[in-house]
């Protein structure tokens, strides 16, 4: 039926695609948004929140300078100088570094588990990230009603909800017709943060010396405590650094980079250090120090640009959302899920409505139960702390495995980072009861199933393979005396060998082998995408069968038709309209009390029954599908 074949490419060379400007301007929207947004709430939680520190002059100056560190070392050196080079064909993001990685350590079995866990673990937490950034940065725009007209700030939670809905309604049009004025507003949202940043430091240009790291080393050394409290607020800075990397597959790396230190890192260090400056005017300012920044005038639009930036930065999550769930399903961590693609040209653009459904759910929950991003900020840090320290320990793992020696050199740095963000984690932990339990309760439900989808497919295909042990290859078969009825019959093969199990049921019960039979093997491998001229292999049997094999990368669509086309160039001649295609669906069967793993025999079986039926998910005909059952023992 289906099958995940590992074949692990080497480390890429930087992008050369062309266009950069232009890719640029296109990434502002995608990739930025997230980090882009954080100036609405990260100095306001320092100075303003439920754990604010003391507003005077030298905290002030630390927290800027760690702020301006935090993001130069992490954001700036770590994911956009490096880590946008450990790609997997192009595709960045934590299955691609895990696709990496796995590649170093797969001589060492347990290393490559404690990777593989890693990974799976990261990805858990990206969900948690996913259900976050929708509810706290449109509540952080929203709030700025507040400021504007306090006696309308009842308002905030409805409003909030109603823009969150539509956003999540909207998805299954995709976001073609939308997408093109993504960049530009996102363009307009760096430029406006940066000309209100200016204009406020103008009048206080002493807050540029915050800038030299002498003044956070004096605050971490002199108040160790309150540079522990401030540093989980501190942390909202780099909230979204993770999307620089996920999302260089849509662009490259070089418009990526070009962007960042083009525009996003100069305007959002010219707002925080423009905050800084009002903080030091006016520390009464610390309620909402970002939307005190605008003149009074500008201030209703700046609500609107805020709330347009802030809904872009959450459809962009979303998106990562449904990439990472399909990413997942190829690489065999989640079954077949139904998939809708939203555009005719943009391969990226895809719609899967169970993960819609259930983040428009897990949303809609966390804004009524928290109600302001004040109290989810409690809830942030942990996932996004959690997601950067998984990426630099599983390179801590591989690096010393790495055949260059350039790489190999970049394991002290690594440790390094490992260190700092270790001490952002466990900074955020202390928000743990505050509302940190929701992305870390998430996260282990996320791993749970993944792990369980897993574990129990590989336990099924053992089950198999000790099943098929003495039964004739298919294509060794000897025929000779089973009538040939007319007709063309496909067979979902799981492997590239053997029989398939619905061949098998149509022989022994209706003892017959139609006049053209293929069995076809599907493919995916780790890698995102696969060239036309490797995707389509064929076997021809003495006994008259073909086996049809096609390989898929996780970022493609399994394209029924384009495997017909493909094998018709190879001499295989067959009409979509005129096969009959044989799938089969497994079903566990509980033999023991104990079976597999426990209760977790119960949800792979229920997830088993509720994955997308194969004829679904390549989209056959219906009328030319015939789906077999069989049984599996636990």
């Amino acid at each position: 039926m289906l099958r995940r074949k590992v074949n692990f490419p080497p480390m890429s060379e930087p992008s050369t695609k062309t266009g950069s400007r232009g890719l640029s301007l296109a990434a502002l929207g995608v990739v930025f948004g997230d980090i882009g947004t954080s100036p609405l709430y990260a100095l306001r939680e320092v100075f303003g929140g439920r754990n604010a520190i003391p507003l005077t002059e030298a905290n002030l100056f630390g927290v800027l300078s760690m702020v301006f560190w935090a993001v130069t070392i992490i954001v700036s050196l770590k994911y956009v100088v490096i880590m946008l080079r450990f790609d997997n064909r192009g595709e960045g993001g934590v299955l691609a570094l895990l696709s990496w990685a796995q590649h170093r350590v797969r001589r060492f079995p347990r290393l490559s588990w404690v990777v593989t866990a890693l990974g799976v673990f990261a990805v858990s937490l990206f969900y948690g990230d996913a259900v976050i950034t929708p509810a706290i940065s449109v509540l952080s725009a929203v709030e700025g009603i507040s400021v504007a007209a306090p006696e309308l700030s009842h308002f905030v939670t409805p409003l909030a909800l109603t823009i969150l809905v539509a956003l999540f309604l909207v998805q299954r049009r995709g976001t073609a017709a939308v997408g093109a004025l993504f960049g530009p507003v996102m363009l307009l949202w760096f430029v406006t943060l940066a000309v209100f940043g200016a204009m406020s430091i103008v009048r206080a240009p002493e807050v540029l010396m915050a800038a030299d790291p002498r003044h956070a080393a004096r605050f971490v050394l002199g108040h160790p405590g309150l540079a522990f409290v401030a540093s989980g607020a501190v942390f909202l800075c780099l909230t979204g650094a993770e999307a620089l990397y996920a999302d260089m597959g849509h662009f490259g790396p070089r418009p990526v980079r070009l962007a960042w230190f083009a525009l996003v890192f100069p305007a959002l260090m010219l707002n925080y250090f423009g905050q800084g400056a009002l903080l030091l005017t006016r520390p009464d300012a610390a309620d909402n120090p970002f939307y005190l920044l605008a003149p009074a005038a500008l201030l209703l639009p700046m609500i609107g640009l805020a709330t347009m930036a802030t809904v872009i930065a959450s459809q962009a999550t979303i998106s990562g959302a449904f990439s990472a769930t399909q990413q997942a399903s190829r690489m065999n961590f989640l079954p077949r899920l139904r998939v809708l693609h939203t555009s005719e040209t943009a391969l990226g653009q895809i719609y899967i409505p169970l993960v819609n459904w259930l983040l428009l759910v897990l949303v809609v929950a966390l804004v009524l139960m928290f109600r302001s991003s004040e109290r989810l900020a409690a809830a942030y840090g942990i996932a996004v702390a959690g997601d950067l320290l998984l990426s630099s320990v599983i390179l801590l793992i591989a690096l010393p495995l790495a055949r260059m020696r350039r790489l190999r050199l970049l394991w002290p740095l690594f440790l390094l980072l490992a260190v700092v963000e270790g001490f952002f984690l466990v900074s955020n932990s202390t928000k743990f009861v505050d509302g940190g339990w929701f992305p870390v309760t998430l996260a282990l439900l996320m791993f749970t199933v993944l792990t369980t989808w897993r574990r129990g497919t590989e336990f099924m295909r053992a089950k198999k393979e000790a099943a098929s042990v003495g039964i004739e290859d298919g294509l060794a078969m000897d025929l000779s005396s089973i009538p040939r009825v007319p007709g063309t019959a496909v067979f979902f093969c799981s492997t590239g060998s053997g029989c398939p199990g619905a061949f098998l049921h149509n022989l022994t019960h209706n003892k017959i082998v139609h006049q053209t039979t293929v069995f076809l093997t599907v493919e995916f491998d780790e890698v995102p995408r696969v060239a036309d001229d490797e995707r389509v292999w064929v076997q021809r049997g003495a006994n008259g069968i073909v086996r049809l094999g096609a390989r898929f990368g996780y970022r493609e669509r399994p394209d029924i038709r384009l495997i017909l086309r493909l094998a018709a160039r190879k001499g295989v001649q067959l009409q979509l309209e005129e096969i009959s295609f044989f799938t089969s669906k497994p079903t566990v069967v509980s033999v023991s009390r104990r079976g597999l793993f426990g209760w977790r025999r119960s949800l792979f079986g229920w997830m088993l029954q509720n994955s997308t039926s194969v004829a679904n998910y390549f989209n056959l005909p219906p009328n030319r599908v015939i789906e077999l059952g069989s049984q599996v023992g636990f």
